[in-house]
This record gives C-alpha cells, structure tokens and sequence, in this order.
C-alpha cells in the first residue's frame, strides 16, 4: 500500500473520452490516447490493500488487484504486468471490454466511488506490449498430445493459450475467416481496436498456436473425425443462437438480428466492405434490447449516419445508485450506466423522445407496421409495469426504417451440425452439458464459455478457458496439471 491516505486524499478520475462530435466521426476507440498513463499511478494509490479483498470474489479470474495496484503506484510497471498476466491471458480484452464486476466489490465501494481497476487493467497492459513484458511463450518441450479448439472466442483463444503453453499442440478452428469470434466480429472497433486482438494473435502463433480459418466443424470437416484426429477436443463456439421477437410483422424487410447488423460495420472497418449493406445512414432506426448489444448497435447507427436512432429497454429507468437493500455490496448492481454510445446519442439528440439519453425504459413492442412493399415502416410500443404488464393509454408509434433485435443469446447455434453429430447432450437452456472437470457426455469432448455456461461476460469466458485447459491437461497428463483452474463449471456471480 504505497499510500495509506490515497483513498481519503484522491478522487476518483476515469480515462477521459474524445469529444462526442470528433469521435463519431470515426471508428477508433472512445478514450484520448495517452491520457490514461498521468493519472493512472495517482488512482492506483486509492487501493487500500484490504486484509480481504472482495475484488477477488467479484473476479472470476481472480485477479491479483491490489498486488498489481501498488506495483503500479510504485510505477514498477514490468513486475505490475508479471502479476496481472499470471491469472489473465488478455488483459487488454477485459481493460476494454468488461464491465468491471470487480469494482462493484471494491470494499472503498461501500461508502465511496470505487478503485478505478478497469483502467489500472488496460494501463498495465498497454505499457506491457509497449515495453516488451508480453514476449511469446513457447513450451520448453512438447508432449505429443494434440487438441482441437472449436470456436476462436475469448474462451476458446485463452483455452488454447493455456494448452499451448503446457506443451501440446493446439489447433483453433474459426467458421469464419478471421479469428477472434465476436472479438472480431460483433464487437465494435470504438470498443476496442481490433489491433489489440491481432496482436495478441501474433504471439500465440509464435508460441505454436495453430489457426483453422474459414473451417466449419460439422460441415468442412465433420465433427467425428475431428475428435478421431485429435486427443482431446474442447468446444468454445459460444451461444450464438439469438433470441427472437415473436410480435405481428416480424416478418417484414427492414428488421434484423444484431448479430447480423454488427458484423458488417466491422467489415467495413477490416476493409472487405465499402459500405455496409445494413447501413443505418439516413434511416430511423430503433434498437430493441437494453443491453451491452444494443448499446453496440447504438454506438454504430450514429456513426452510419442514422436520422434518429432510439433504444428500447423492457426493464424500468435504474436508480442512480445502488440499493442497499435489493443489490446489496459487493454484488454487481444494475444502476443507470452511461456508455459512450448513450453520451454521444445524448450529445446529439438522436431520439427527442427518449426517457434519457437515446433509451425508452419500460417499454415493450407490440407490433410493426409496414409498407406496400412489405417494407418495415413503423414499429408500435406500449409501456408496461415492473411485471411487463401494459399500462393502459401509453401507446405510442416510432419511425423506423431499420429494426434492430438485440435480445440476447439463448444458447450455441446446431445448424452446423457439430452437436448432433457429436451427440452431445444440452440442458433445458439449450447449453451444452458437462461435469465437474468441464467433460460432456462424449469422452474426450470439453464444452467452455457460453456454448456451456450460457451468455455471460468476456472475463467468465476467459476463465472458463483457463479452467477448461487445465481440465484437459489433466486428462492428456494422466490426473496432474500445474495450470491454474480460477472457476468450476457451477461457479457463479454474486447475487444478492
């Protein structure tokens, strides 16, 4: 604890972000370059190095916070990286990308703005890859174990990371061209520049991570003689089967899954599209779904160019602060959050008739309404209670040419065939089931991340990857491993 009084003596300062009207004119992240690393060291001195820190329990990883925090203040930042790659493989993911369950359990939390360890995160990891401390690992020797990695999501690249490193040789199959899963293409370049995923690519190919593009397990190539080919198989496609809206005129042009939508902006910034097909420039686009997805989707029609682009959200507006009594500390607490898509739809009065920024809380869709040509034209609401029951007389209607479903995700997608053909047996969620040790019903056959947990948070899914590896390197190594296993396949967040 390098400064006893920091937490009394200094306030809260997050990584400031560009000028709403500078960066949506662009696709780079929201944040001002550089302008993390002056302050950083100041809001490490806030830790208070607790005697039990619940930051750990809030961290699936179990990150080592308060270790790497005061290693930060001292501004040593090489054994600062050392501490936070020992129980994270992509801390530049997660800096960006998570929505920081650590510091919802920051014991200063309780009474005060918490520790600001997603920025401490991201900073040690950017000073890491600018000052060398993330070299290549390659095992010392090789086992002659082989394993197939299915799906190049963050659950399947830290899976795969974790095994190569262990000595086997590790092969990654990616049904699309590129690799990275939603990393790449689902998550927005202003989240998170796909640079940081590249680099991080290049070092495990250097460490002897093998990578299968463009390759359909189940299709390509068919998902038994993948498990015949290979020792063990870990399967990490995610729960990319999305949720649908079952509502009078869904089936008109003009509405589509997020997942669908996404995906092409982030083309377009890769360079394979000019344009996207699905672009919301000048049209009235309306998102329904409140969450990470839909905020996403946000962030992006305002950079197509949208004329108006509103939010919708079935849950009620949140308090501006935690419930003591319903989310009690250290849970994570579902509070109005202001992302950088709602500031900059805020900025520029996207949707005038939204409750705040561009969102309509307490909204749910009844209906939409199209055009001669079967052209989605409108879409009809109706506000409802804390029980989703509509509330009489609080109908309304939207403009919309462009309908955008963000819904969530009920479990992995079966087109391609690799779960029947492997027989693999899904609990009443459509989630893939498995033991203690992360096996599913078919020896040899691992199931990690979404595909098996459920839609959950890239810092599970990372977990669930080193968790996973560890389970495998038991079995290739006869019941040892020395990887670390930071979760079980039951494991879950704190609720209240």
């Amino acid at each position: 604890m390098a400064d006893p009084r920091g937490f009394l003596s200094t306030p809260r300062e997050e990584w400031p972000r560009r000028p709403v009207e500078e960066r949506v004119r662009d696709w780079n992240e929201v944040y001002v370059p550089g302008a993390l690393l002056p302050i950083i060291s100041r809001q490490a001195n806030r830790c208070m190095d607790c005697g039990v820190p619940f930051c750990h329990d809030a961290c699936p990883l179990g990150n080592l916070i308060p270790e790497w925090n005061d290693l930060v203040s001292l501004e040593d930042w090489r054994a600062a990286s050392e501490r936070l790659h020992a129980t994270n493989n992509f801390p530049e993911f997660t800096g960006r990308l998570c929505p920081a369950p650590c510091e919802a359990g920051c014991v200063l939390a309780i009474n005060q703005p918490a520790v600001t360890i997603k920025n401490v995160e991201a900073a040690i990891a950017d000073r890491a890859w600018e000052e060398g401390f993330a070299p290549p690992c390659p095992p010392e020797r090789l086992s002659g174990r082989t394993v197939a990695v299915v799906g190049s999501g963050p659950a399947g690249l830290a899976a795969a990371q974790q095994l190569t490193r262990a000595g086997h040789t590790v092969a990654v199959y990616e049904r699309a061209d590129r690799i990275g899963g939603l990393l790449r293409y689902g998550i927005p370049a202003f989240k998170m520049e796909k640079r940081h995923l590249n680099r991080r690519l290049e070092q495990m190919r250097a460490e002897g991570t093998k990578f299968r593009t463009s390759v359909t397990v189940g299709e390509d190539i068919g998902a038994a003689e993948l498990r015949a080919r290979y020792d063990a198989v870990v399967i990490t496609t995610g729960a990319t089967a999305w949720r649908e809206l079952d509502v009078p005129g869904r089936e008109l042009a003009g509405i589509h899954q997020a997942m669908q939508y996404l995906p092409l902006a982030d083309r377009v910034c890769e360079g394979d599209l000019e344009v996207s097909p699905l672009s919301a420039a000048g049209r009235h686009v309306v998102i329904v779904g409140g969450g990470d997805t839909g905020a996403d989707c946000l962030g992006t029609a305002v950079r197509e160019g949208a004329a108006s682009v509103t939010q919708l959200d079935i849950y009620p507006l949140p308090e501006a602060e935690r419930n003591e009594f319903t989310q009690p500390w250290p849970t994570y607490p579902k509070i109005y959050r202001l992302t950088g898509a709602h500031e900059e739809a805020g900025a520029l009065r996207t949707a005038p008739a939204a409750d705040a920024d561009a969102r309509l809380f307490a909204a749910s869709t009844l209906r939409f309404e199209g055009d001669p040509d079967g052209h989605v034209r409108a879409l009809h609401l109706v506000e409802v209670d804390e029980r989703r029951k509509p509330l009489p007389g609080t109908g309304r209607t939207l403009p919309a040419d462009l309908v955008l479903l963000a819904l969530g995700f009920s479990g992995p997608d079966r087109e391609d065939g690799l779960i029947d053909q492997l027989g693999l047996a899904l609990d009443p969620r459509g989630t893939i089931t498995r033991d203690e040790d992360f096996t599913t019903n078919v020896p040899g056959v691992f199931a990690a991340g979404d595909a098996a947990r459920g839609q959950s948070l890239i810092v599970w899914a990372i977990a669930e990857g080193r968790a996973v590896a560890a389970a495998v390197d038991r079995l290739l190594n006869g019941g040892a491993s020395r990887l670390p296993a930071p979760i079980g396949p039951y494991d879950r967040p704190m609720t209240a």
